[in-house]
């Protein structure tokens, strides 16, 4: 899953900044997730039922640098909860203070497919999780082919189904090139595209035979607006070099990182 080349990264963003990217890009990482934010560990967790987070789960390595090269924690929220469906299917940890609400699926959804939104306490949007999804592909001509970028991609633990055009299950943040760069995050084990260009990126795991895909993040694929499209949830970015400030300084990021990779689906 190759970003855009070396070249135009660097034109959009210091080079201290290129450093971040390079270490996103570059092949495969090592084993166990790898925290963009790490949690206060002075912070004082909130009494209840809600998990914990003073401490990183296990295999977690140290935060990204930023661009002063010196490692600057965003801390992550002090307090999880852990969402579950009824019948125990899929869970994932949250803030304790965000919402996590199953709704009404999209038309086509397989049986016992899902649809859990999960939002801040003032209402903003955060991610969605689905599941039972069908497996689709997109026509691609080169003409409707725009550059992409991996700017953050960590490997993490999730049953998916391999195969060709397939990867090991990735949390990721990308942005593909329009009249802006637009960026999504999410969960996919799919190739992104070739030569670093791609109609959209899919943020889909190929589930098991016979259930169906699943998708967690705030898209379910990414594409280049136009500029009479609504862009939101997506971001939109002017340079590649605020995209990696997003990843390296967003406290919401960070909450989002961790979230997203703590999903578990039931076979």
């Amino acid at each position: 899953m190759t970003g855009a080349p070396l070249k135009s990264v660097l034109s959009g963003i210091s080079l201290a900044a290129a450093a971040v990217l390079l270490a996103a890009c570059s092949g495969p990482q090592a084993a166990g997730p790898g925290w963009t934010a790490q949690p206060d560990p002075s912070a004082v967790p909130v009494s209840g039922t809600a998990t914990s987070g003073t401490a990183p789960p296990a295999g977690a390595t140290s935060p990204s640098p930023t661009a002063s090269g010196e490692p600057q924690p965003v801390p992550t929220a002090t307090s999880w909860k852990t969402f579950s469906d009824p019948a125990g299917t899929v869970s994932f940890d949250l803030p304790v203070d965000w919402i996590a609400q199953s709704v009404a699926t999209e038309e086509g959804v397989l049986p016992g497919g899902l649809k859990v939104d999960v939002k801040k306490p003032d209402g903003t949007f955060m991610a969605s999780l689905r599941t039972g999804l069908p497996s689709s592909s997109v026509d691609c001509p080169d003409a409707a082919q725009h550059p992409y970028t991996v700017i953050s991609s960590v490997p993490f633990d999730l049953a998916a189904q391999d195969g060709e055009g397939t990867i090991p299950p990735r949390m990721v943040f990308r942005v593909i090139q329009g009249y802006r760069y637009f960026g999504s995050y999410g969960i996919t084990n799919l190739v992104g595209g070739t030569d670093g260009k791609a109609c959209e990126l899919r943020n889909v795991v190929r589930g098991p035979a016979g259930k169906g895909d699943y998708s967690f993040g705030d898209l379910v694929a990414l594409k280049a607006f136009a500029p009479d499209e609504k862009v939101a949830p997506a971001k939109a970015f002017d340079t590649l070099g605020q995209a990696a400030q997003y990843v390296n300084g967003s406290p919401d990021f960070a909450n989002v990182q961790r979230m997203l990779m703590s999903l578990k689906v039931k076979n």
